[in-house]
């Protein structure tokens, strides 16, 4: 199994959008970034699970977890150059983990949600990052 972050504009789609979607499932596509799709195609697998991230907002964090019930298919018909997969809600969290909390914390602050300059919308996690957000919620 592999953790990731998946990064997501809370106006245009929420934590609490996928929990009101039918089986509180959706497909997470729009990713127009080759190196996203990339990890969309080929790393990102059915079983892993993956943090919800509002993104652009204030402030920004870590909201929940989502697990990804459907690997990297593609977008539209067989010959998009695009990919995305579904995702199932998991938990939302009591609250968020603000990325200030993350740049804080002496092992998080490695996280790539936390790198000056990454705007990656998806970005992997390590076992040990995300085992200290799973005893922090």
């Amino acid at each position: 199994m592999h953790y990731w972050l998946f990064k997501s504009e809370p106006e245009t789609f929420s934590i609490d959008d996928l929990i009101k979607r039918p089986k509180q499932t959706e497909p997470w596509n729009g990713v127009r970034n080759y190196q996203v799709r990339n990890m969309l195609r080929d790393q990102i697998k059915q079983g892993d699970l993956a943090l919800f991230y509002h993104s652009s907002c204030t402030p920004p964090g870590i909201v929940g977890i989502m697990e990804i019930t459907k690997s990297g298919y593609p977008e539209g018909d067989a010959n998009s150059p695009w990919f995305m997969v579904d995702v199932k809600f998991i938990k939302k969290f009591p609250r968020m983990i603000t990325l200030e909390e993350i740049k804080q914390h002496p092992i998080l602050k490695n996280m790539v949600v936390a790198r000056k300059g990454n705007r990656l919308s998806i970005t992997p996690v390590t076992a040990e990052e995300w085992k200290i957000i799973g005893l922090t919620f």
